[in-house]
């Protein structure tokens, strides 16, 4: 009767998401539709909400999105991610890495407009190589590489939060999938002549190209560098960034002030925030300390159970929609790195074939394609990283376990 109930509630959370209702919504009526199944108190609920903004343990990834969304406005409104777009056309003068390496750049940008710009450069890059719809892949596959592993979206930050599992593990372990990603639409890139002749910068040398496109992307290596060589916290690591960046740039304490507000993305906030109260929900509900029984009684594996939920549910609901209702579950029993990884990897493979992401309905639009076609050519693509994502699972597993 429980696992009725739970699986009333992740309905209610479907239909409204497939109803093209905002996921604040969804989550809100999954909230409703628990606290009737299990009949836990609105005020209950209210608790467990005020819990999470009293608690720094809580409250820090809702504080890590506002200082990352804070973090990436800086280089945006200095130019910087388009910059580093040309100083990669200038040293390598190369169509292919162009249309591959641009987009993942840009795919640095939180926006879904930032399609726009990616799909213009995958255009001029893939032009007589490439038909319509296969640049609408390319464009789509690899401007969102980045957002697979990197701790600036919101997915990937909901799955640390929930999983209990550190980064400064979590990032190394994605250094296959990122590169399964880049090998996967190699097959496509191969199809665009070479050269793309005269460049951006042309005389200014390898290494001054390069040179400039570590000046433009220094706040997100360092970033990553403070995490990994350091073991520091989200949180402190940011802040320092962000401090360091306000000198580089030279932002005037008016200009610095201006990024305040532009930087507190409610939808995303909120969705984070409920997000995480609906986990705390799930808790009160004793569901979670009865999903080891429920597992063992499938005759697939745990892993193999979660995967397939993921994969199918993230093709529905969206990756962060997802990780929302999938995370609290897979680690009701604790931490473990190897699942994380799979999971995100599902979660991401379901995104490129899903009709619910936006990024793909804006390339759709700009290339004047259908979006089942573009779905339906971008589907092996998805097959074969789940695959892979599956093998690299394994050997986790062999070599560090959880």
């Amino acid at each position: 009767m429980e696992f009725l109930s739970l699986a009333f509630v992740f309905l209610v959370i479907i239909i409204l998401l497939r109803l093209h209702r905002p996921l604040s919504v969804a989550i809100l009526g999954g909230l409703a539709a628990a606290c009737v199944c299990w009949r836990i108190s609105p005020l209950e609920v209210l608790r467990a909400a005020a819990g999470i903004l009293m608690e720094w343990k809580t409250l820090s990834p809702l504080v890590s999105l506002y200082l990352i969304t804070y973090l990436q406005r800086m280089p945006e409104r200095r130019g910087q991610i388009k910059a580093a777009g040309l100083d990669l056309e200038g040293m390598f003068h190369s169509r292919r890495v162009n249309a591959a390496v641009a987009p993942v750049f840009i795919g640095l940008l939180p926006s879904a407009a930032a399609m726009l710009l990616c799909a213009d450069i995958v255009r001029e890059a893939t032009e007589g190589g490439l038909t319509r719809v296969e640049q609408a892949v390319v464009t789509s596959w690899y401007r969102h590489i980045p957002e697979s592993t990197l701790p600036t979206y919101t997915g990937v930050l909901l799955m640390i939060s929930i999983s209990g599992v550190p980064l400064r593990g979590f990032l190394p372990a994605m250094a296959v999938p990122m590169l399964a990603l880049a090998l996967i639409g190699l097959p496509l890139l191969l199809r665009v002549p070479r050269s793309s002749g005269a460049s951006y910068g042309e005389g200014q040398g390898m290494r001054g190209h390069a040179v400039r496109l570590f000046s433009h992307l220094w706040t997100l290596m360092l970033l990553m560098f403070l995490i990994l060589a350091f073991g520091i916290q989200l949180v402190p690591a940011l802040a320092v960034v962000i401090a360091l960046g306000l000198a580089v740039y030279r932002f005037s304490p008016r200009e610095a002030a201006g990024l305040v507000v532009p930087a507190w993305e409610t939808r995303l906030l909120l969705n984070t925030f409920l997000v995480l109260v609906m986990r705390d929900v799930l808790a009160m509900s004793g569901i979670l300390a009865g999903i080891p029984g429920l597992l063992a009684s499938f005759p697939l594996p745990d892993w193999m159970f979660f995967a397939l939920l993921f994969f199918l549910g993230g093709i529905v609901t969206g990756a962060s929609g997802i990780v929302a209702l999938g995370a609290p579950l897979a680690f009701a029993s604790g931490p473990d790195m190897p699942l994380v990884v799979l999971l995100l990897c599902m979660a991401h493979a379901a995104s490129q074939v899903s009709p619910t992401h936006i990024c793909l309905v804006v390339a759709s639009e700009f290339f004047k394609v259908n979006l089942g076609d573009v779905i339906f050519r971008s589907l092996p693509m998805a097959g074969m990283f789940a695959a892979v994502s599956v093998g690299w699972y394994l050997l986790l597993k062999v070599f560090i376990g959880a």
